[in-house]
């Protein structure tokens, strides 16, 4: 009897260390910049292709920036003891960049754009851990974190293309298509700050993702064999204590 007390006062106690709480809100991605992205990226390629005639570029004309956007999540935390806490949460990203040809154009006056659509869908799935040096949710809380992420994604040129296998360049309508799912590291610190207690709070993030998928290269339609998924995102949220 009292060795089963005993056990009963124990699993009382470690489940009041325990805390849940779930946040939602959003923010905004920054994708890796043209310098940093990985060998063999397919939106460098677009970029960098040679020329298909004598002082005539290959290349698509766009922006990597252009692939910002704007993320929404949610996240469902495990708190073990006032320090740290072990999470898990799901994101939702899309964003498109609109390309042109940078030297061919098109139609009888040869004054038309050869237009395309890139577009980057990623949906990370992941699992952290965060560190709380000030162990008290009742006031403001910097911490750290880490874990790692499998990101779901698709990744699309969709428009008119240019075959440049033959010397009459001709010009034809298509989509191409990769998806599939990309393993990678997560690293993150931010800020909580407490809404008059314990249970409700706001929430500031900075944190990055590491990872690279696969499209499939020359076989699939595309220039580069992976698509570098990685880069920044500021977000902001809502928690919620139970």
């Amino acid at each position: 009897m009292s060795l089963a007390l005993l056990l009963v006062a124990v699993a009382t106690s470690a489940s009041a260390q325990i805390v849940q709480s779930v946040a939602f809100g959003a923010g905004f991605f920054q994708p890796r910049g043209f310098d940093r992205r990985v060998d063999g990226d397919t939106l460098v390629a677009n970029l960098t292709q040679p020329d298909v005639l004598p002082g005539v570029s290959g290349s698509l004309s766009f922006d990597i920036g252009d692939f910002r956007g704007m993320p929404v999540f949610g996240e469902w935390n495990l708190g073990i003891n006032k320090h740290i806490e072990f999470s898990a949460g799901l994101t939702y990203f899309t964003s498109k960049a609109d390309s042109v040809y940078l030297d061919l154009v098109n139609g009888p006056a040869g004054n038309a754009e050869i237009e395309q659509e890139l577009r980057l869908t990623m949906i990370p799935i992941s699992g952290v851990v965060r560190f709380f040096p000030n162990g008290d949710p009742t006031r403001i809380q910097p911490y750290l974190g880490g874990g790692v992420a499998a990101i779901v994604y698709r990744y699309t040129e969709t428009g008119e293309f240019v075959d440049t296998s033959t010397s009459a360049l001709e010009i034809y309508s298509d989509k191409y298509s990769a998806k599939g799912t990309a393993f990678g590291a997560v690293i993150l610190g931010g800020v909580r700050f407490p809404l008059g207690g314990d249970v409700y709070g706001l929430t500031v993030e900075g944190k990055y993702q590491f990872a690279n998928g696969k499209t499939g290269g020359t076989t699939a339609g595309f220039l580069g064999e992976k698509i570098d998924l990685s880069g920044g995102t500021i977000q902001g949220g809502f928690l919620i204590r139970f």
